[in-house]
């Protein structure tokens, strides 16, 4: 099925050139991040991005000094990484923008590196776009492919721009010697662990004291939950306006979502409405997501939140309107009532 038409440009970046590395073999600094020591799974993605540019991979850590060493060594399990930097500091938990910045500065000031890679999550939207400035480098987000020729030291990224109905093709030449870009993770599988890795240098870095920081960490919110992380789930059920309230909403999409092991989504309709909590918004100003299977239940499919989802292997679609959007990119679609065939599948998958 064509889910949607792909258009294609080129652009080239072009900054002034500074005293990095000439060399035409990609050197990669990529930005881990983690939770107490945990390591994100978008980092791991990010980590497999950078192995497609055919170099040394050096990742970097920062975080408080009780969480950082146990991210170390997660970390140095990781295929793929060649060294690993890490500096602790009570200013880097959490890390914001003005106190991580300098720390990356230093590490890139007359350094090998020719690329710097990360997730494209909240945290690393607001560290790497700041440093790329400082230096007066050039920076790509949302990257999902990229490819880098050692002939010509030029690198090429896509994208997806216009709520990704269209892909750009951007080209990095030798001219732009130290590359920014963040990373779409469902377009990347995650960096594997092996347990008999143990041949990554480690290296700590000094941390950059930042006197009279503006911004302060205040406090932290998460919505806690038994159920897997939206993010990085397998199979999705997401519910739309047409749940008419909270109470329908989780009445609904709970039973089948417990049925399949499933994360619960909303669309940015249901969020709005106060049918959900907005860090279950799926969408293109919410999580995008590929997995194995997304349904959407009494979602009209909007081209925000279609730029969120389409990427799934498998999208089910359940609307009573026959002419939703939704059932353009949907590989099942069934017009039914909502309300009566979420309980009949819910019956049939328990058998």
């Amino acid at each position: 099925m064509l889910r949607c038409r792909l258009l294609q440009r080129t652009s080239q970046l072009r900054v002034a050139t500074r005293s990095y590395a000439t060399s035409a073999s990609a050197h990669a600094l990529l930005f881990i991040e983690h939770k107490d020591g945990v390591l994100d799974s978008g980092s791991l993605s990010a980590l497999t991005a950078a192995q497609a540019l055919g170099g040394e991979v050096t990742g970097v850590i920062v975080g408080a000094p009780e969480d950082v060493g146990k991210a170390v060594e997660n970390a140095r399990k990781l295929k793929g990484l060649t060294k690993l930097l890490h500096s602790s500091s009570k200013s880097y938990s959490p890390p914001l923008p003005e106190t991580v910045t300098p720390l990356l500065q230093q590490i890139l000031s007359n350094t090998p590196y020719t690329h710097v890679v990360s997730a494209h999550s909240s945290l690393a939207k607001s560290i790497l776009p700041r440093v790329a400035a400082k230096l007066d480098a050039a920076a790509i987000s949302d990257v999902t492919s990229v490819a880098h020729d050692a002939s010509e030291n030029a690198t090429t990224f896509t994208r997806p721009i216009y709520a990704g109905n269209a892909i750009a093709t951007v080209r990095a030449p030798s001219s732009v010697p130290l590359k920014f870009f963040t990373v779409r993770t469902t377009a990347f599988d995650a960096a594997k662990a092996d347990e008999s890795s143990g041949d990554v240098l480690v290296e700590e870095v000094a941390a950059v004291d930042v006197p009279d920081v503006p911004t302060s960490h205040v406090s932290t919110s998460l919505t806690k939950s038994d159920r897997p992380e939206l993010g990085s789930a397998s199979r999705i059920v997401s519910g739309g306006r047409a749940l008419k309230s909270a109470e329908t909403f989780n009445a609904t999409l709970e039973p089948l979502a417990d049925v399949l092991g499933a994360a619960i989504g909303a669309s940015r309709a249901a969020v709005d409405s106060g049918y959900a909590d907005n860090s279950l918004q799926v969408g293109q100003t919410g999580k995008v997501v590929a997995p194995e299977l997304y349904i959407a239940l009494g979602i009209s499919g909007a081209i925000q939140h279609l730029a969120g989802m389409k990427d799934s292997k498998m999208i089910v679609a359940v609307n009573k309107d026959a002419d939703a959007p939704i059932f353009q990119v949907a590989d099942v679609g069934l017009v039914a009532d909502l309300f009566e065939a979420v309980p009949e599948m819910v019956e049939k998958l328990k058998k």
